[in-house]
């Protein structure tokens, strides 16, 4: 007879037990000992009741285990609903203080705003807000009458509401009938087909990001790029076959004291013979501080032995284009056959013009080398992140694929070389619009010049910091281009280039790129898609909401790839900036007082590191004596400046600024959020939902700095 074994089991053996560990009371922790199974226990052949004995004592057991399990869920889970309810109560408490302390946008005190125009465009985003509020009430009363969220519920209600009418039953059942037929008989047809408009508009300039992304992966593949006849050779190696022609720079600035110091300085030091370069400081601020200190500046540079002067507009007529074509009509101007343009937040390197100038060299056609930019503070918050993401496809994919392709881009205004004869057969500066760098860019091309870009050379700058900063900017880059374009469609019209060429600048460089995008980004998902909500017998499809949206949003991210973790938020605020944009665009076609507005970017001064350290590097190589300043010294002393500015801000009180616009979409999107949610709308409801919530953090300037 076999041995037993039930008193070791007996003995070792009491159940699976569970050892619970509280460290903290809101925070609980378990860990399970899993004990041995029923077969680890060897029992006689013949004694079934004693395993069933002990099976149903382990039934028991683990049901019991379960049960505390279970209790210790559910406990977590209220834990976390305790900090999700005050994480809620946080951020009510910080909207209340936002609002309560905030500066709101109709503060700005713009003198060629007219205020019935600015308003007008807020009026109708309020009549949409207060619309979809409406409806929502009536809805969710309807459904407590019995009247479904269903589409096919509602046009089969109605139907039998038609051929019944006596069995409506009351007046809010007679009501809610009308509108139903209302909503089936006028409204739902128009709103679909002004929906699949937008959606053909935005398959269209999809496909055109797709063949630019497809053209930039063609040019990355075949590395293909602008490569000079002839380069510049070292100025040390006094080579008299070197090619360095008059060049003449150019800095145009106002009221921007927290950069001048840096973009002088790098100017200055750019690797060119002294006889054959002259810089122009271009002053156009009204701050007699300012002004003092950006004359000492050139000042200092002169008695260093640069070859640098310093201009100021007693009429201050033009913005920027009056002001360089007031530097153009200087007499010496015609002793120079280039110039170079650098706004005053952008830090060349010393060899910039070694880099671009020669490829002008025996092509008498060229009339532009553009530098791309690049930035000495993308990663300070999520607004310059995302804005690089922008501005990377920008550059890499727009400009560059065009400029290979076509030899046309529009001029980014600075970091970029001109042959001043193509300026002047093109008519010069003009100041008709705010946007003159592309009003001159496009002149040029209808002229025949053709334009480089080089990807490869690049000028660091400044990206704005605050969301009033950007917002500002966005606005100006986005009206300019409405004006040039009604100015600029009759010589178009009359010009000497190729069909192909007219047709690129009318249908895809102004039409598709510069008024169609924020035209359908703003209509057709942020009032086309809430109305769907409220009359769902117009719908919009899935792969309209998510699929391609994301698959654009991919597209544009591919030329900056550390930047794929801020997808979602870039996708999200792109369609949130599209109500500046398309503000904008309005203002600029059809002529308003905004789209005259002109307001210098907001810098911070940040200096680029590296500029500086290469140029403590020249300096050691060179060692020109007198004519280069204590690089180190002056290393040291930018940063003491950064630090006291640093210090500076921060004593200095904030203010947040209230966008009222936002604000009334945010609330928009969020009642057509809850209308989705209660009809089961799938991905309509988490868009609508994350969208809103956007536009909330934009319109309480929950992005990027706050302002002084």
């Amino acid at each position: 007879m076999a041995p037993s074994f039930d008193w070791w089991a007996k003995e070792k053996h009491r159940g699976t037990p569970v050892v619970v560990k509280m460290e903290n009371p809101n925070n609980w922790s378990m860990v399970e000992l899993e004990g041995p199974s029923e077969d680890d226990f060897l029992y006689p052949e013949g004694d079934l009741s004693m395993r069933h004995h002990r099976h149903e004592k382990g039934r028991n057991k683990n049901a019991k285990q379960l049960t505390w399990v279970l209790l210790l869920k559910a406990h977590k889970a209220a834990g976390c609903l305790t900090s999700i309810a005050s994480a809620l109560f946080s951020l009510t408490s910080v909207v209340r203080r936002r609002l309560a302390s905030g500066r709101t946008d109709s503060t700005d005190n713009i003198a060629s705003e007219n205020p019935a125009v600015k308003t007008r465009f807020y009026s109708c985003i309020k009549v949409f807000l207060w619309l979809s509020i409406l409806l929502l009430g009536f809805e969710i009363a309807a459904y407590y009458k019995g009247w479904h969220f269903g589409t096919p519920d509602l046009q089969l209600q109605y139907l039998y509401t038609l051929t019944n009418p006596l069995s409506v039953k009351g007046v809010f059942d007679w009501f809610y009938s009308k509108w139903v037929m209302i909503r089936v008989e006028y409204l739902a047809p128009p709103l679909q087909f002004l929906a699949n408009a937008c959606i053909w508009l935005f398959l269209v300039q999809s496909l055109d990001r797709l063949l630019l992304c497809l053209g930039c992966f063609w040019i990355r593949l075949r590395k293909i790029k602008p490569i000079p006849k002839q380069g510049s050779v070292d100025l040390e190696s006094a080579d008299a076959g070197g090619y360095f022609p008059m060049v003449l720079v150019q800095i145009p600035m106002c009221n921007e004291k927290e950069v001048y110091q840096q973009s002088i300085a790098a100017v200055c030091n750019l690797d060119w013979p002294k006889t054959n370069i002259l810089i122009q400081v271009l002053d156009d601020s009204d701050d007699p501080t300012t002004q003092s200190l950006i004359k000492e500046e050139v000042h200092k540079w002169q008695q260093e032995g640069a070859n640098i002067v310093y201009r100021h507009r007693v009429i201050r007529e033009g913005y920027k284009a009056g002001n360089l074509k007031s530097a153009m009509s200087c007499s010496y101007v015609k002793d120079y056959e280039f110039v170079a343009i650098f706004d005053a937040d952008f830090q060349p390197t010393p060899d910039f013009l070694k880099r671009t100038v020669p490829h002008f060299k025996d092509n008498e056609e060229l009339g532009l080398v553009q530098a791309r930019w690049s930035f000495v503070n993308k990663d300070e918050n999520l607004l310059t992140r995302l804005q690089l993401i922008n501005l990377a496809f920008h550059f890499e994919v727009e400009q560059q694929v065009n400029g290979i392709f076509l030899n046309f881009f529009g001029f980014n205004g600075t970091a970029g070389v001109w042959r001043i004869k193509a300026l002047e057969e093109s008519g010069g500066w003009l100041e008709r619009t705010t946007v003159e760098d592309m009003d001159i860019a496009v002149r040029a091309h209808l002229h025949g010049w053709k334009f480089i870009f080089l990807n490869d050379v690049e000028c660091q700058c400044e990206l704005p910091e605050s969301y009033e900063a950007y917002r500002k900017q966005q606005h100006r880059w986005h009206s300019g281009p409405m004006q040039l374009f009604r100015l600029c469609m009759p010589d178009i019209v009359r010009g000497k280039i190729s069909i192909w060429k007219k047709a690129n600048l009318i249908f895809l460089f102004f039409l598709l790129r510069k008024l169609i995008l924020p035209f359908y980004s703003f209509t057709l998902f942020c009032i086309i898609l809430p109305m769907t909500m409220f009359v769902p017998e117009a719908t919009l499809p899935s792969w309209v909401v998510c699929y391609v949206p994301a698959t654009m949003s991919f597209l544009n991210i591919l030329p900056a790839p550390k930047s794929f973790p801020f997808i979602v938020p870039y996708l999200l605020f792109e369609n949130t900036m599209s109500v500046t944009k398309f503000n904008a665009m309005i203002s600029g076609l059809f002529q308003l007082g905004s789209a005259y507005e002109w307001v210098v970017t907001k810098k911070s001064g940040r200096s680029s590191e590296g500029d500086l350290a290469a140029l403590v590097e020249k300096e050691h190589k060179h060692q020109r004596g007198s004519s280069v300043p204590d690089l180190e010294e002056m290393k040291e002393e930018i940063k003491k400046q950064e630090q006291q500015a640093l210090n500076k801000k921060k004593k200095k009180k904030k203010h947040n600024r209230i966008y009222m616009k936002e604000l009334a979409l945010a609330c928009l999107l969020l009642t057509a959020a809850v209308r989705s949610l209660l009809s089961a709308q799938g991905i309509h409801f988490y868009f609508l939902l994350f969208q809103g919530i956007s536009f909330l953090l934009v319109g309480l300037d929950l992005i990027g700095e706050q302002v002084d």
